[in-house]
Parts: structure tokens; sequence; C-alpha cells
């Protein structure tokens, strides 16, 4: 009589696979933004630890975290399509799961959003919204190429920035706070129709109208350039109109920088956007922590 191994695989995801789903990879930018808004606001960091290291952990791993679960399920159809390896589509991952585990992490963001106070809690509801409304049919705002990456940009730069400062000042920012985290918002629809350049296949077979499926790579590109420089200039204006040349002209010299490597972008768009990602966004994302220090130093005064 010979014995097989009948042993079944686990129906519950391992903690690496669910680390996977959660792409931490994609948690610095709400975490980076909300630490420019505390840094902006004026008000001691030191002073108010506790709340700039909640605050980070409810924008990065919990309400960025939740989003990536949210949109791995939603697009575990596309996905076979553009990356067959990930957790859901791989089958490494009941799908059943990706769905609990992003509306688990939807009620942990509104709970621990309470504690940061009432607009870091309204914030936060804002958010975990707008993360749903970008994945889920029948509203999936990710199908367009205007509303998708901008309000991806708005939750990635512009929540963050805005609830960073309103945490710290218990209060509705500044006028000056407000226009900044408009503006890194806008800038960042540039940076999400790059980061469309990667689903292109899938996004043509399945409907999904980003930018790159609707113009064309090139075009697309072009746009995405425009998008990312346009709200700097009005920043650089901005920091020299409020008494800030020596921060003005540091953003400047970052814009530079990015204008330098956007024509090696556009040389070839779909084989150098990866590349973007990792120069000229580091470029665009110091800028912003250089304009959170103009801010801050100006509310000082």
């Amino acid at each position: 009589m010979s014995v097989t191994n009948s042993k079944q695989p686990s129906t519950y995801p391992n903690f690496l696979v669910v680390l996977e789903l959660l792409k931490p990879i994609t948690w610095f930018p709400p975490m980076w933004a909300f630490a420019c808004g505390v840094i902006s606001s004026g008000v001691s960091v030191m002073e108010n630890l506790d709340l700039l290291i909640l605050g980070i952990i409810v924008a990065g791993p919990v309400v960025c975290g939740m989003s990536q679960a949210a949109n791995d399920w939603c697009d575990r159809h596309v996905d076979t399509i553009n990356e067959p390896n990930r957790p859901i589509p791989s089958g490494r991952m009941p799908e059943n799961w990706g769905l609990k585990i992003a509306l688990g992490m939807t009620v942990l963001a509104i709970v621990l959003g309470w504690q940061l106070g009432v607009w870091g809690f309204i914030a936060t509801i804002i958010a975990a919204l707008a993360a749903w409304a970008y994945s889920i049919e029948p509203i999936r705002l990710k199908k367009s190429g205007i509303w998708g990456p901008g309000l991806v940009g708005l939750c990635y730069e512009g929540i963050p920035w805005f609830t960073g400062a309103a945490v710290m000042l218990q209060a509705f920012p500044d006028v000056k706070i407000i226009l900044v985290a408009i503006a890194y918002a806008v800038g960042a629809h540039g940076i999400m129709t790059l980061n469309d350049f990667k689903a292109l296949k899938g996004d043509k077979a399945l409907g999904i109208n980003s930018l790159p499926v609707q113009l064309g790579p090139e075009k697309a590109a072009k746009i995405a350039c425009y998008v990312m420089a346009a709200p700097q200039i009005g920043v650089i204006t901005l920091l020299y109109a409020w008494g800030l040349p020596i921060f003005s002209i540091f953003v400047l010299l970052l814009l530079i920088g990015q204008i330098v490597a956007m024509r090696r972008l556009l040389s070839d768009p779909e084989k150098f956007a990866p590349w973007y990602n990792s120069t000229g966004v580091l470029m665009f994302v110091s800028g912003m922590m250089v304009c959170a220090l103009g801010l801050s130093q100006a509310f000082a005064q």
C-alpha cells in the first residue's frame, strides 16, 4: 500500500505575501507628504512626535497599504495580463482574502484616524473613500486618464500634506500651506501618468483609458512632464513672493535637474519611465521638503 502526500495548500496567505499585496514601496509618497505637512506647519516636531509617528503610520502602511490591497483585489483580472505574478492572480493569496484585508484595513484606518483629531479623522475618511472610488466598480476612476491620476496625486501628496499641517495645528492650515499642497498634488498627476506606462498592455485590453492608452506613450509623456513642471514653477514664484528667495532658488535648481532628466525620458518614454521615477521623481519630492522647510521658517518669523 503506497502512501501519498495529500497535504492541501493553506487557505491563509503568509505574512510575506500579505506584505507584497500592500506594496510597501508605495507607502513613501504619502508618508513623505505628511511629514512635509508637519514641518510646514511651523509647530515643534519634537513636542508632537507621537502625532508625527501615528500620522506617518496612518498615511503609509494603513491607508496607502489598504488602497493597494483594494486596488489589487479590484484589478485581479487585469493583473493576469499586466502582472500575473502578483499575489492574487498567481494564486499565492486566495482571492477573497484580498477583499478581507482591504476592508479590515479600511476600518483600522478610520479607528487610527480618530486619534489624530477632527481634521486628521476627516482626512482619513476622505482618503479611504477615494481609495475605493479609484478602484472599485462601477465608479473605478482609474479608467480615466484624467480623474484617475488626479485622485492618486491628491491622495499621495495633497491630502497627506494638508493632514500633517492640520494635525499639528489642530486647525485648518494657513492658505500658503493649502496652495503648496495643491501644487504638488497637481504635479503628482504627471508622476502617476508615467506610472501607467507599466500597465499599458493590460489597460488597452481591458478598456482602462489611461493617458498612455488614449494618446500614445510620446504624447502622454510630454503632458506628464508639463503637468509635473508647471506647478513647481508656481511654487517657485510663491516662495519668492513670500520672502523666501533661498528656498525658491533651491526648488528652481531641483526643477532644472528634472527638466534635464525629462529630456532623456522623452527620447523613449516606455523605456525610460521607470528610470525617471527613480531620478526625476526624487528631485520632485526633495523640492517638497525644501518648500516645507521654507514655510516653517516663514511661520516662525
